[in-house]
């Protein structure tokens, strides 16, 4: 590696030229992201699929390879296989007019979205914690958190493929008291699991409803393994009201109906970046006296 790039990959925090170069790092974790996004509920369906021949003696219903690397990235309605030019973050979205060089099919904007967001994401993180140990470990957890972010909007579902990797790392993160002491963490991970396996079950004996799924259990979990115990209450409170907001919104606007389920997660994951990054500031405001 360029000696040169070192101090700007691993700065303290406020140093705008390392914020910068990770804002368009990035930008290509966010084309990444992209493909995490799509294949990996395309990855469980197969391996569900499989199974289910395996248990009924049938033979495979999906013998390709299939994972985050092969086949190479591709368009979803023709299928050609997409050149370095036309996997560019942000910049080949524009160029190529927003549609398949081969098929003229429209491009969602999905996927500039995601590479934008991650990219200003990623730079806000190193600018507020630098890109030394905790700065790096924050951003991991936030990759994760837009990678299930869109998956849950996508399929209402929160796959435990990323929902106990961060769980684990959260722990391990801390056992050196990253972002909390270790204590916390682990209380703030089984706290996280508790509360809402506790509002589900209450939910379900008043209505006879699934009002939350267990994948939200596993990223509150997650959340409280990272940023602690303490946390927890900020994170319920603002997801809650900014999942209230946003479900009324959809239902006076968009003509959304009640009895479709909105995905939680989004508000989970939102919620969880806000604590990441200004939670202490929030809780001692509101408390009127420094943690």
């Amino acid at each position: 590696m360029n000696n040169t790039l070192l101090p700007f990959l691993f700065s303290p925090a406020g140093t705008l030229s390392a914020a910068l170069l990770w804002l368009i790092i990035g930008l290509c974790v966010g084309s990444f992201l992209n493909v995490v996004i799509h294949r990996i509920p395309i990855m469980m369906q197969r391996e569900s699929e499989n199974y289910l021949a395996l248990e009924q003696d049938q033979p495979l219903v999906h013998s390709d390879r299939y994972n985050l690397i092969l086949p190479r990235s591709a368009c979803p309605a023709c299928g050609h296989t997409l050149s370095f030019k036309e996997i560019i973050p942000i910049f080949s979205y524009f160029k190529l007019q927003r549609r398949c060089s081969n098929c003229s099919t429209t491009i969602s904007y999905r996927y500039p979205l995601v590479e934008g967001a991650t990219g200003l994401l990623s730079g806000l993180v190193v600018w507020m914690l630098g890109s030394e140990m905790a700065g790096l470990s924050a951003l991991i957890f936030v990759w994760m958190l837009i990678a299930m972010t869109f998956i849950d909007i996508d399929t209402q579902t929160l796959p435990d493929d990323l929902t106990l990797p961060l769980l684990w790392l959260g722990l391990l993160i801390n056992l050196n008291g990253v972002f909390v002491p270790l204590s916390d963490a682990v209380i703030g991970a089984a706290a996280g699991y508790l509360f809402l396996w506790m509002v589900f079950w209450v939910f379900r004996f008043i209505t006879g409803k699934e009002g939350i799924g267990y994948g939200d259990f596993k990223l509150l979990a997650a959340l409280g393994a990272w940023l602690g115990w303490m946390m927890l209450p900020l994170i319920v409170l603002l997801s809650s009201a900014i999942g209230a907001a946003i479900g009324l919104i959809m239902i006076l606007f968009r003509g959304h109906q009640r009895e479709h389920p909105i995905p939680f997660g989004p508000f989970l994951a939102l919620a969880g970046l806000v604590a990441l990054l200004a939670g202490k500031p929030l809780i001692e405001l509101y408390l009127g006296y420094p943690l």
